[in-house]
This record gives C-alpha cells, sequence and structure tokens, in this order.
C-alpha cells in the first residue's frame, strides 16, 4: 500500500502541471506510470504458473486502452483548465458529459477485463485485478478532483 501511495503522489503531481503537458510529456508520464502501476499490480495479483501469460497478455491489452482514457482525461482537464474562469453553462455541460462518458468507459473497460481474465484465469484472479484497478482509479479520480477548483457561475 506504500507504493500505492507514492504511486498516487506522482499522479497528483503530474496532473498538477495539466495545462503544461505536451504529447510526448503525456506518453512518458502514461509510460512512467504504467511500469511502476504494472509493479503494484504484479505484488496485489497471485498467479500460478499456468496463469502467468494470459493473465500479462490481457492485462497488456487492458493497460494500452486504459491509456487512451488517460490521455483523454488530460485533454478534459487541459480544457477545463483553458475555460474555468470564463466557462459558460454551455461549457459546462459540455465538459461535463464528456468527463461522465469517459468515466462511464473506464468503468465498462475494467468490467470487461474482469471478465476476459475470469474466463482466462479464475474468478478470484479477475477479482483481485477488479479491486486493484478500482483502488488506483478511485485514488486518481481524487487526486484530480482535490486539483482542480470547482467551476463558478460568472456573472
Amino acid at each position: 500500500m506504500k507504493k500505492i501511495t507514492i504511486l498516487l503522489a506522482l499522479v497528483a503531481i503530474a496532473f498538477s502541471s495539466f495545462a503544461q503537458s505536451a504529447k510526448e510529456e503525456v506518453d512518458l508520464m502514461q509510460a512512467a506510470f504504467g511500469m511502476e502501476k504494472k509493479a503494484i499490480v504484479a505484488n496485489f495479483i497471485t498467479l500460478d504458473e499456468s496463469q502467468n501469460e494470459a493473465f500479462w497478455t490481457l492485462y497488456d491489452e487492458y493497460e494500452a486502452e486504459r491509456k487512451e482514457n488517460g490521455k483523454k482525461r488530460i485533454s478534459l482537464l487541459e480544457q477545463y483548465a483553458t475555460q474555468y474562469n470564463t466557462m459558460t453553462a454551455e461549457q459546462a455541460d459540455a465538459w461535463t458529459a464528456e468527463v461522465i462518458k469517459l468515466s462511464n468507459a473506464t468503468d465498462k473497460l475494467i468490467v470487461t477485463y474482469y471478465k476476459k481474465i475470469k474466463k482466462a484465469t479464475n474468478a478470484i484472479v479477475a477479482t483481485q485485478f477488479y479491486q486493484i484497478e478500482g483502488y488506483i482509479l478511485t485514488g486518481i479520480r481524487m487526486e484530480v478532483l482535490e486539483g482542480i477548483p470547482f467551476v463558478q457561475e460568472n456573472k
């Protein structure tokens, strides 16, 4: 759990400078985050030798898709930072609709890979995957929410 706290701190630092992120910086952040995250997942998930290859193949597929969602999340945060001081009701509505859509897509992705992992390994491994991904995602969401100010009505 100590590693997860460190990981979440790194994510918070990364998101604190989201308005300055370039594509290369985002790719670098995701690569660093992905390596550290994979080590955390490896420590948390209990695999026997027969499950190892199937799990990690599916996990790598999942991570590739998750990273695409992460890029969209960063783009939405950049948009929020740009519009925050002048955000209209229409912009707020459109931004929130995109955040909800992305959140649902991320949750659906975890469920999809839970099912794939369960089929390829067993329900215990799949549940461990679901739990650790949920834990990390919740931590990231909390860091992001704590790092951005509430939108204010412009008068």
